[in-house]
């Protein structure tokens, strides 16, 4: 899943190695998730070495059921949150583990996002999150398309219930999320849906006109310089004042 020149050399030997020699495919990549993981311990050390009091933030650390609940509730209060989870993403998309996520059903969302987080054109777009299992529901296709590397036309009849992250010619660049591949943002979503009765959540990578975070201290810092309501930190809520 990484379309660019990170990709091109693997690309290109599995190509011979697979159509031209004709061998078997013995490995079938579910998942983009092979960057660095960071213990609890090695997070709650930076949460409690940053000055978070002093800039007026909340700092809970919360078992996961609450904490999903909380956060699901911060982004269907219309709240933008950065969300860092265990090991970073391979390739040029944030897929669950370092994004930036919030309300797919607020038409200014994509605005907000442009100016106060990103700083970039306005109309550049977002992409949708959805449990794997209600993609028929909202997009014309229902082909898995867990990397974000595919745009499905959302549904004539659903296209104004996610209004942020579907393109002017009514498609998304979906990420379908199973509970295989990414349990606790799948957990998160389906959070999210039984308390809006929506399966979709808006996901853009967690930067801002730098590369995407990898390290907790990188998140923080990001966080700290941008307008992010919130931030969850493997187990924490930090929430600003």
């Amino acid at each position: 899943p990484a379309a660019g020149d990170a990709g091109l050399a693997v690309g290109a030997a599995q190509f011979v190695w697979h159509q031209l020699l004709g061998n078997p495919r013995e490995f079938v990549m579910e998942h983009a998730y092979w960057g660095p993981e960071f213990s609890r311990a090695e997070i709650r050390a930076v949460v409690r070495a940053s000055r978070f009091s002093e800039s007026g933030c909340t700092v809970d650390e919360l078992p996961e059921e609450e904490l999903l609940r909380k956060t699901a509730a911060m982004i269907a209060d219309g709240k933008i949150l950065g969300w860092f989870q265990g090991r970073a993403e391979w390739g040029p998309r944030a897929l669950g583990n370092r994004s930036i996520v919030a309300d797919a059903r607020r038409p200014e969302m994509k605005e907000i996002l442009n100016r106060r987080i990103k700083h970039r054109e306005i109309f550049r777009p977002f992409a949708p999150s959805i449990l794997a299992e209600k993609t028929s529901e909202w997009f014309e296709q229902a082909h898995p398309s867990p990397f974000m590397t595919m745009a499905y036309a959302v549904k004539p009849e659903m296209r104004d219930k996610i209004p942020a992250p579907t393109h002017v010619d009514g498609t998304g660049r979906l990420q379908t999320v199973t509970a295989t591949a990414n349990p606790r943002y799948w957990k998160l979503i389906r959070a999210f849906e039984a308390q809006t009765g929506v399966p979709v959540v808006l996901n853009t990578s967690f930067n801002d006109n730098e590369p995407i975070v990898c390290k907790p201290q990188e998140a923080i810092d990001c966080f700290e310089r941008t307008h992010m309501d919130a931030l969850v930190l493997g187990d924490f809520l930090i929430t600003r004042g």
